[in-house]
């Protein structure tokens, strides 16, 4: 199965522990963390599940974070061919909904770093092409549902993997006006989640005219696979 991949996605497999391991069918991982919306902002805690499905792909992300003591809820799902990312105040006022073609390529982008960082033994599935791009680093296509995306690929000498940046995910505020700017998603500190060694903690960051913005961060709490099927 590794002759699939280019040598630095294989050792990056092996780095990972998911050689001999059963395929991946679908996984579900938990998070806490901070989230901003501006670099001026106060950056707001945050505790999240995450259930994604394999044949066919699908994603669900449930964040709960509060500011000023008003709770708030918000659900990024991606099943079929079709996003939608929904955010309600105490459960009642919603405040951002969004969906469209922009909102779909965009998920495509997040499935595929979910893919990466998540789920590595899933690189080895149909969809996904790759081409090597220098000493460290990898350039991977995948395609879903109509819509063909692509990140660049970073890892160490080790074999883990540092970096997914990709110039394919769209930024929204409200779910109504997308901006394509440059998305990344740096990780580190890597430990075993049930035999697999994945990174603990995460960033994500736009880079933006007036300059890079941080507007997440991430540790992975825990993480099962194949627990069941949507």
């Amino acid at each position: 199965d590794l002759t699939r991949v280019p040598p630095l996605v294989q050792k990056y497999l092996r780095f990972a522990g998911v050689v001999g391991t059963p395929p991946v069918r679908s996984f579900h991982a938990r998070f806490r963390g901070e989230i901003r919306s501006a670099p001026d902002s106060d950056w707001m805690s945050f505790t999240a599940d995450q259930h994604n499905y394999y044949q066919p792909p699908a994603r669900l992300f449930l964040i709960d974070a509060s500011r000023f003591g008003l709770p708030f809820v918000g659900l990024h799902s991606f099943t079929g061919a079709a996003a939608t990312m929904r955010v309600r105040v105490l459960s009642l006022l919603t405040v951002v909904d969004g969906s469209g073609p922009q909102m779909n390529q965009s998920e495509t982008v997040t499935l595929l770093n979910d893919m990466c960082l998540l789920a590595p033994a899933t690189l080895l599935e149909p969809g996904l092409r790759f081409e090597e791009a220098g000493a460290h680093t990898v350039k991977v296509h995948f395609t879903h549902a109509g819509n063909t995306v692509s990140a660049l690929l970073f890892f160490d000498d080790t074999g883990a993997l540092t970096n997914f940046v990709s110039d394919d995910r769209y930024q929204s505020a409200d779910g109504k006006v997308f901006k394509p700017y440059r998305w990344s998603t740096p990780v580190h500190g890597y430990r075993d989640y049930h035999g697999r060694k994945l990174a603990e903690f995460g960033e994500a960051s736009w880079k933006m005219p007036d300059g890079e913005l941080s507007y997440g961060r991430f540790q992975l709490l825990d993480v099962s696979y194949n627990d069941r099927e949507l």
